[in-house]
């Protein structure tokens, strides 16, 4: 059975089990890692188009949820990698968004080291500042890094979502038991870690941009599902 093949044990049946979402928590706490002004989104968006050489095409490297939940425009794609990064949970714990103070998540940023196969997307030139800033708004608040991936056509620069290494918003090196036992149960306002799981590995496979860690997980935290609600799913 080749990758392209195999199938994922962690699936929608599992995901329905839990909360679809919890209410909104209401307003953020205004402090150095809550909303930015607008002024700073456009700042940013600002300095990434200043950065691009006369002539140059806007490029973002989508590791996530960004492959599954385009929140931007764009008028090319490609698979790619790079290298001196890792996709990993190390973003968190998140109490809002996909996880509630008794049950934090962890999502996925880039984290130093290894190396990374994701889609790079080429952004349209018309409207570009309003589509990148959009992104900005959607995205935690760390600046955008520029990383150079390799395509079967090439390399390319692009923007990526790191994470930056040092605030109260990394989580480390966290073991995949702790990353699967957190997950499991973890549901915030916008929807289930279970859910944000399933929806990446599956995309992944079918962009055949497999993750062995990402593969595991999505085992480790179904198994959790099923002993959580033991007899809710059809045997396997």
């Amino acid at each position: 059975m080749t990758q392209r093949d195999r199938k994922m044990r962690l699936t929608e049946a599992h995901v329905a089990l839990l909360p679809a979402r919890i209410d909104d928590p209401g307003p953020m706490r205004l402090d150095d890692d809550g909303p930015r002004a607008d002024g700073d989104y456009s700042a940013t968006a600002a300095a990434l188009i200043d950065a691009l050489p006369a002539g140059g095409e806007m490029w973002l490297f989508a590791f996530g949820s960004l492959i599954w939940n385009k929140r931007f425009t764009y008028d090319e794609e490609r698979p790619g990698m790079v290298r001196g990064w890792h996709r990993d949970f190390c973003l968190g714990p998140d109490t809002r968004f996909r996880g509630n103070p008794e049950a934090p998540g962890y999502t996925l940023s880039l984290d130093r080291g290894g190396q990374c196969k994701g889609m790079v997307y080429r952004l349209p030139r018309e409207n570009l500042a309003a589509n990148i800033e959009g992104l900005l708004r959607k995205e935690p608040p760390f600046p955008p890094r520029w990383l150079n991936v390799t395509t079967s056509l090439g390399t390319v620069r692009a923007f990526a979502f790191t994470h930056p290494g040092k605030s109260t918003e990394y989580a480390g090196h966290l073991s995949d038991e702790a990353v699967a036992d957190a997950l499991y149960r973890a549901v915030g306002m916008i929807g289930s870690m279970a859910q944000y799981v399933y929806l990446t590995v599956l995309h992944l496979e079918q962009l055949g941009l497999c993750d062995d860690r990402m593969w595991r997980m999505q085992e480790m935290i179904a198994e959790r599902i099923e002993l959580a609600f033991p007899g809710k799913l059809p045997a396997r």
